[in-house]
């Protein structure tokens, strides 16, 4: 086999590998920072509960309810003891545990001593490896090679996001400039893996982050506008007491804003691309204005369903949110005036302003880069 041409398609896969590798072993400078230093955290199985210190006011309880646990795992493995499980009113905090629950705990000791066990959390790991294992294996099974490039695209994806994006975040660098670094770096990614390095990833990949500074251009100028602090963002706060003062939100929010618009853009761009390359490969002598003219008219077609499919995507995560307003009777201007809702109306119309532009955009790109004949 020709090494140009291997290395032009299996070039990308040993490269997510190679990557894969460096970031699982890239220390993120955050590992020394836990919660839980001079304590274990380990599994346990709950064999029975006593509620009877729980108090019970309507929809809130509080209090404690004592768990009598069996360690499985660390120094302690195979001790039975008493843990506690604090209620603090919350319905989306607190969790109440059964007889046979496996949970995450915490053991405070001295030595070899326990002095005390915190109850956690529900253990949930095991059942989520289950889901990502089951959906790993349909995509292999439906999609072939391109399914194990796609788990390798999601995976590299993962990394570079909890290994770079987040603790440069957290450093203090620029969340803007280092997510338009992390945004290029995975769509000349995953494309690479679905194009091999071919012309059309250069097209797309172009068309991508030209949509990007589209989006993102818009998404600093109305948060602006709009006033929107990055407090707005859920836990934001909570990072601002916890040490990290100096941490701008706003920009952070800014970022968030094409960080969650790059997926649809990127899809929109390799649909738009792979047309145009049929479009190419069947007429050869197709001029540049053609295939232009054929990318926006396929391009008008799919923005409105990809912008549906946006408005969906962040309205289904805020279901609740519209159903107590409906349901106290809130008026439609009190709504949209609220900040956060502004906030995710600048995520929504945002995002969609990147998918109406990448759309032509991957036209004029693939038009230039992937016609033989070049004149218009």
């Amino acid at each position: 086999m020709n090494c140009k041409y291997f290395f032009k398609d299996n070039g990308p896969i040993i490269l997510s590998f190679l990557l894969i590798i460096t970031l699982l072993i890239l220390p993120t400078g955050f590992e020394q920072k836990q919660t839980y230093q001079n304590a274990d955290r380990v599994k346990a199985r709950v064999i029975s509960t006593d509620n009877s210190d729980i108090v019970d006011n309507g929809l809130i309880r509080t209090g404690e309810q004592k768990c009598n646990i069996k360690i499985l795992e660390g120094k302690f493995k195979g001790t039975k003891a008493t843990a506690i499980n604090r209620l603090n009113g919350s319905l989306s905090q607190d969790k109440i545990f059964e007889s046979g629950d496996k949970a995450f705990v915490v053991i405070s000791h001295n030595k070899n001593v326990l002095s005390s066990i915190t109850m956690i959390d529900h253990f949930r790991l095991e059942k989520e490896i289950v889901l990502i294992s089951l959906f790993i294996l349909f995509l292999i099974i439906f999609a072939g090679k391109t399914g194990i490039r796609a788990v390798l695209s999601f995976i590299t994806t993962i990394l570079l996001i909890w290994k770079v994006l987040v603790p440069c975040m957290l450093k203090g660098i620029n969340p803007i400039w280092i997510s338009m670094g992390i945004v290029l770096a995975m769509t000349m990614i995953s494309l690479s893996l679905i194009y091999g390095f071919d012309r059309r990833c250069l097209a797309s990949s172009l068309g991508v982050f030209l949509g990007i500074i589209v989006t993102a251009t818009f998404g600093i100028i109305f948060t602006k506008v709009l006033k929107i602090h990055g407090a707005v963002m859920e836990s934001s706060e909570s990072l601002l007491y916890a040490g990290f003062q100096h941490l701008n939100l706003t920009q952070i929010f800014m970022a968030s804003i094409f960080l969650g618009s790059a997926g649809a853009i990127m899809d929109l761009s390799v649909d738009i691309c792979s047309a145009i390359y049929e479009i190419i490969q069947k007429k050869n002598d197709i001029s540049r204005y053609e295939v232009i003219k054929s990318g926006f008219a396929i391009g008008k077609a799919a923005c409105g369903s990809t912008t549906t499919t946006l408005l969906l995507a962040y309205s289904g995560s805020y279901i609740t949110l519209l159903m107590v307003f409906m349901a106290q009777g809130t008026p439609i201007e009190f709504i949209f005036n609220y900040k956060y809702v502004a906030a995710e109306i600048i995520h929504t119309i945002i995002g969609s302003f990147g998918l109406i532009t990448v759309a032509p955009l991957t036209a004029i790109t693939s038009g230039f880069l992937l016609t033989k004949k070049k004149n218009f």
